[in-house]
């Protein structure tokens, strides 16, 4: 596992956000991935002292799949609710 200690000299986290971007294009914009990129790196950090850069992506994915979810079934709340007036 690479611990880059919470730089990134080689752009490797910049890698993971474009890899993630482009996976999660059609549902979260380009700075919520960042966001979660950044979340997750920053969690990592702190939980365990270092961020690997196979934990920060697992992690960053996970949130936006979470997220999707959410943003899923606020919609369809919101398709409920128009439906029933």
């Amino acid at each position: 596992m690479t611990d880059l200690g919470g730089t990134d000299p080689s752009g490797c986290y910049e890698a993971i956000t474009a890899r993630l971007r482009e996976e999660f294009a059609e549902i979260h914009s380009p700075a919520i991935v960042s966001r979660c990129v950044s979340a997750a790196q920053h969690g990592a950090e702190d939980v365990t002292g270092s961020a690997p850069l196979d934990l920060v992506e697992r992690i960053a994915r996970k949130h936006l799949q979470v997220l999707a979810i959410v943003a899923s079934e606020r919609r369809h709340q919101i398709t409920l609710r128009n439906a029933a007036t």
